[in-house]
């Protein structure tokens, strides 16, 4: 009988990682544990107050021990993937990873440390295990190019919650909405800067929240929304716009889109992978041209089809065949 267990740093947090896998601990048909900090203590840093830092690795390595899994997903690098990847080590437990997010371009952007020496702890980390799971294929090429092995693109899905049924409505000021981290690498300024032209909401906290407040007295910050609230504020505008640069994937934008939402994006890793450019959206590297032309594009035939793309059950079943085969 299989016991899988799931080692995360990111659990209890509004992101992408921690919305994986509390969505596949939810819709699991196999009984699934999972190690994460909150079961610990823990601390954070002001340059990324929301990440749960565990600083009890050893009742981390304890737990896992005492739960003693068949086989691990390791969900991230921190102290908790640590832990669970010398337990895998030592007791040869069969695992697989997940490379979820573009850390040394974060790392760099916020803390000047050098891209080179944090992939090359990632590709020690990553490169044992019986497949990397990544949550697109442009992630993917890039993680090959660099010498990383066994390279899986996992998908990702919208809950149903989080699919608003009210109509659409057209707006006479064209109204604009990004929902995620309000933080220095999610490049927020170049969509902020057109609060003049559009009506923006940025749904969302983050550590510049402030700073952006203070800098663009027009944009409409609502602080998080979640579950049907979250649904019918996407449902409420008219484009979504993802200005990051460093995300592997954003399952915001397949929120949006389940929405019937076109995503104006720039031409990078997660909006190619998700955007279907001229039918989902565009992406260019006119932000403003990009959200004009979004909205000529038809909001019903995107919700049609993105739902039917896009499921947590497709995600599961890949995790667990590479994880369990």
């Amino acid at each position: 009988m299989h016991k899988i267990l799931i080692a995360t740093d990111s659990f209890d947090q509004v992101n992408g990682v921690s919305t994986t896998y509390r969505n596949i601990l939810k819709h699991s048909s196999k009984k699934t544990y999972v190690v994460h900090p909150g079961l610990f203590k823990w601390t954070n840093f002001s340059v990324y107050p929301e990440v749960q830092f565990c600083t009890e690795p050893l009742k981390a390595y304890k737990k896992i021990k005492e739960i003693a899994p068949t086989h691990i997903h390791i969900g991230t690098e921190g102290p908790i993937g640590l832990a669970a990847r010398i337990y895998c080590k030592l007791n040869k437990i069969p695992y697989t990873t997940g490379y979820h997010t573009k850390f040394p371009e974060y790392l760099w952007k916020l803390l000047r440390i050098p891209q080179f020496l944090t992939y090359a702890y990632l590709k020690v980390f990553h490169n044992d295990s019986k497949a990397i799971l990544v949550p697109s294929k442009s992630c993917q090429e890039e993680l090959i190019k660099k010498g990383f092995n066994h390279v899986v693109v996992w998908t990702r899905g919208v809950a149903k919650n989080l699919i608003s049924h009210k109509p659409f409505k057209k707006s006479k000021i064209p109204k604009i909405i990004y929902v995620g981290r309000v933080s220095k690498e999610k490049n927020l300024d170049p969509l902020c800067e057109l609060e003049n032209k559009f009506e923006i909401t940025i749904v969302g906290e983050g550590p510049i929240l402030n700073k952006l407040k203070d800098k663009y007295p027009k944009i409409n910050f609502t602080g998080y929304r979640f579950g049907c609230d979250l649904a019918d504020t996407y449902k409420e505008h008219d484009v979504f716009c993802f200005p990051s640069k460093t995300d592997t994937f954003g399952i915001v934008m397949i929120e949006a889109l389940a929405n019937g939402l076109p995503v104006a994006a720039y031409k990078v890793t997660g909006p190619v992978d998700i955007v279907e450019e001229g039918k989902t959206g565009y992406l260019g590297d006119n932000l403003e041209d990009n959200i004009r032309r979004c909205l000529k594009l038809n909001r019903k035939s995107i919700a049609s089809n993105i739902n039917q793309q896009w499921t947590w059950d497709r995600c599961i079943q890949i995790l667990h065949n590479h994880l369990l085969n």
